[in-house]
């Protein structure tokens, strides 16, 4: 540690994103990316951009994917935020709406990136226990100090709570925000985009990393009431006024235009996952119900970081967490059809040596 550190840089416990190995054959499903392709209306729109915009600024509104947006989710232009991937909105929603003196509150197991960002901007935080089935327990998020956020469907437990339990936190919470991050709600019953219209502290936070195939491009999205919007906008341009590039706006453009192939290619996944928790039932694996692109799983008698080992030195990458409560459990992102295939083959053999 530096004696030229800030006191904010010595606080920080950063946040460690699951490994990316450059190595030729890996399997990746420890990361929730798409295992498809983005569509080809989307990279032919980015190659378009590259070829003839770049020497110019982007707009630093965004209007065009903002409408976009808006109207995909029946709301307009000033209910909409964009930012570089859904972490940079999550980070500026802490700026905006979290004070100092005022502790928040989010799940024990969830996003790892919480309690970084609550550290790094000396918020205050309670953890709240998950119930033993590893569902949210929406009383213990009535009436907040500081504010309420947690993922839905959570991560990495993939569990989905429903609109009902949304709505009586929010209404527990009538002077605090309520950040709902809707990173894979796309694989998920619905969205509480809806409760915007009635709740004027419901924020939404969404992505085009998960069922836009479009994590390489960082693109995050907010939705909530203008004045919520508009705090946002006050942190995003008191930091950097061109948080998107040019490639990064013109494919999510296109992402939104290309609506029906991004519900088939999330009804393919869907379905995969499906057939995947069957499939580690078989096996004798404890799996919690998934509502995201990824299954939650333990063993009763193999070790989660032991199965991550020899699946790692088989080319295929699942994520481990050393953490309470879930040292025994692993993240698997649901591949392409071949790739699970692939995946149950080497797990098979594994297990075989139990």
């Amino acid at each position: 540690m530096s004696r030229f550190w800030s006191q904010a840089a010595q606080r920080c416990e950063p946040y460690v994103p699951g490994e990316q190995l450059n190595q030729p054959g890996i399997i990746k499903l420890n990361t929730n990316e798409n295992p498809y392709s983005p569509s080809p209306a989307v990279v032919e729109a980015i190659e378009t951009e590259a070829a003839n915009q770049l020497n110019l600024y982007p707009s630093p509104t965004v209007d065009q994917l903002r409408e976009r947006i808006a109207d995909a989710n029946e709301l307009t232009k000033e209910n909409v935020f964009v930012g570089n991937g859904s972490d940079e909105v999550l980070a500026f929603s802490f700026m905006a709406f979290f004070d100092q003196g005022k502790a928040i509150r989010f799940p024990d197991i969830s996003y790892s990136f919480y309690p970084v960002y609550a550290r790094l901007f000396n918020i205050p935080f309670k953890s709240i226990p998950l119930r033993d089935d590893f569902t949210i327990p929406a009383e213990a998020f009535f009436q907040s100090d500081g504010g309420v956020i947690f993922p839905n469907p959570n991560a990495p437990t993939s569990v989905y709570l429903e609109l009902e339990a949304i709505k009586n936190i929010a209404n527990q919470n009538p002077d605090q925000v309520v950040i709902i991050d809707e990173a894979y709600i796309d694989f998920a019953s619905g969205s509480a985009v809806s409760l915007i219209h009635d709740y004027e502290n419901v924020l939404i936070i969404q992505t085009m990393s998960k069922s836009r195939s479009l994590a390489g491009l960082r693109v995050g999205y907010a939705l909530g009431n203008a004045e919520l919007i508009s705090g946002l906008t006050r942190i995003k341009d008191s930091f950097n006024s061109y948080t998107l590039d040019r490639l990064a706006i013109a494919g999510a453009v296109e992402a939104i235009n290309a609506s029906d192939y991004y519900v088939n290619i999330t009804a393919k996944i869907i379905a995969t996952r499906e057939w995947s928790f069957s499939e580690m039932r078989k096996r004798g694996f404890t799996v919690l119900p998934s509502q995201a692109n990824f299954l939650f799983a333990t063993h009763a008698s193999f070790p989660a970081e032991t199965l991550y080992v020899k699946l790692k030195e088989a080319g295929i990458l699942i994520r481990y967490f050393n953490k309470p409560r879930i040292e025994n459990y692993v993240r698997i992102t649901i591949g392409t059809d071949k790739q699970m295939q692939q995946f149950f083959h080497a797990l098979d053999k594994i297990l075989s040596c139990v």
